[in-house]
């Protein structure tokens, strides 16, 4: 487990810019469950990926798109284990993956984004790629 005080930086990124952190099992549930319209989820990390592509490139795409989910929501790997392994719960068929991203629309996982597809890619491929999917979507 990561501390606090290295992690509130990066969790910030996310909450600035509308995300609503979920830090237990229950409110990842409350989230998703009969979850109508569409619900982006971000698999947070303190990885370099994590903050060189994944928060710059979906932080770009919410404030840059005409349309974006209804819903925000983001989970942090490494600090909220029970809230980070009922999100992945939700995204099965694909292996726990961190940073990740998905989308949902009507409670139903209709894209994720893992981590080897944002490696070596940056912010604004990241960016770019979330937008065409909130577009086709939202």
């Amino acid at each position: 487990m990561y501390p606090e005080e290295l992690v509130s930086p990066m969790r910030k990124e996310l909450t600035d810019a509308g995300f609503l952190e979920l830090k237990t099992a229950q409110e990842v549930d409350d989230a998703f469950e009969g979850q109508e319209g569409t619900a982006l989820l971000v698999v947070n990390s303190v990885c370099g990926c994590a903050a060189g592509a994944a928060r710059p490139g979906v932080k770009w795409a919410v404030g840059n798109s005409d349309k974006t989910p209804g819903k925000l929501y983001t989970v942090f790997a490494g600090v909220d284990a029970d809230a980070v392994s009922q999100a992945r719960s939700y995204t099965l068929p694909y292996p726990p993956s961190s940073p990740s991203m998905a989308l949902f629309k009507d409670g139903k996982l209709v894209h994720f984004i893992e981590r080897h597809q944002i490696e070596g890619n940056n912010a604004q491929m990241i960016g770019e790629h979330l937008k065409k999917i909130f577009e086709h979507y939202a």
